[in-house]
């Protein structure tokens, strides 16, 4: 017989059920922060973003974006033109060299569309299961974990919801209390929430609408 869920488990997941709606309330406007017309400019734009602000990418996405339109433009061009087009997101020479190695793939293996499954997006160059949840989540529509970034790991471990450092283990305690339905826009969530009110160095505790529910609130507002 399966083991019945543990109190732990029990207690996050009423936490989720009660600050999940309160955050949906907060911020009704949270997407994704990445502009994007269609997957391959999602999956490009993921890339880019390692390392950089949401507001970087776009910035610089908006002029390469008219300059490469396909998964054969982002294969052919040379290294050193990519590297100078993408300069200013840091990282340059991998992120460049990544994305044509990713295009060239989508080219020969895919017909030069993105695939829609975490298996064959994780076996593309510079995609790990971070940016393959991006863009299933936001571009299909296909839940199939949870985004987990600085904020993600900071909010959720915050809100008592894991004790993991590693993404991969914070994304494992996050799926199984998270409403399937809910995992890409939760990530945006936290996201937003992280940038507003749950900031790294003095989160305003004060001002936070999950407070009452939150763990660490009480740590922070006593310092």
């Amino acid at each position: 017989m399966p083991r019945p869920p543990s109190k732990t488990f029990l207690a996050r997941k009423a936490r989720v059920d009660v600050i999940l709606p309160i955050l949906k309330r907060t911020y009704p406007l949270a997407t994704c922060s990445l502009d994007f017309a269609n997957p391959l400019q999602l999956l490009v734009a993921t890339i880019l973003s390692a390392q950089c602000t949401d507001v970087r990418v776009n910035i610089v996405t908006k002029s390469l974006f008219k300059k490469y339109k396909s998964a054969k433009d982002f294969a052919d061009v040379a290294q050193e033109t990519l590297e100078k087009d993408i300069q200013s997101t840091g990282f340059y020479r991998n992120k460049a060299q990544n994305i044509r190695s990713m295009a060239a793939d989508l080219v020969e293996k895919h017909g030069g569309q993105v695939p829609r499954t975490m298996d064959e997006l994780t076996t593309l160059a510079g995609v790990g299961r971070k940016t393959a949840n991006v863009v299933l989540g936001n571009a299909f529509g296909i839940n199939v974990g949870v985004t987990v970034d600085t904020h993600v790991t900071r909010v959720a471990g915050r809100l008592g919801l894991t004790k993991e450092a590693d993404a991969v283990k914070i994304e494992q305690d996050l799926i199984p209390i998270v409403p399937q339905e809910d995992w890409a826009l939760w990530s945006h969530l936290l996201i937003y929430h992280g940038r507003a009110i749950c900031i790294a160095r003095k989160p305003k505790c004060a001002e936070c609408p999950l407070r009452e529910w939150c763990p660490s609130a009480r740590i922070f507002l006593d310092m």
